[in-house]
């Protein structure tokens, strides 16, 4: 259980520190962001997903975190060099990642309680 305190801390820690700083990133590097902040949370509703089902490792959580982001941005900006909208693929993806992981966690909950 001090798993999730931990999860929902850093959760509200990083949402203030977000809501605070003054930071802006320009219109240009929007599809890079989206992109990147979905693979991010694709790997974090994977990570919590493999705690649940207690198969979490640290090490393939922090690799896969990077490397979903890294690949995701390299997608992106391939597309804009050759003139296609990649980021609309690589959002599609994984929002379906996201979804998928989200109601595996829903499940993995609901049949823990009953």
């Amino acid at each position: 259980m001090n798993i999730y305190i931990f999860a929902l801390m850093g959760l509200i820690l990083g949402s203030v520190i977000g809501w605070f700083a003054p930071i802006s990133i320009p219109a240009h590097y929007a599809p890079y962001t989206s992109v990147a902040v979905l693979a991010a949370l694709d790997a974090i509703f994977g990570g919590s997903r493999a705690a649940l089902e207690r198969v979490f490792d640290i090490q393939n959580f922090i690799i896969g975190f990077v490397a979903n982001m890294v690949l995701a941005v390299f997608l992106v900006y391939i597309g804009n060099l050759i003139g296609i909208n990649l980021y609309y693929v690589a959002l599609i993806g994984f929002g379906i990642r996201v979804f998928l992981n989200v109601s595996a966690i829903r499940n993995i909950v609901m049949t823990k309680r009953l």
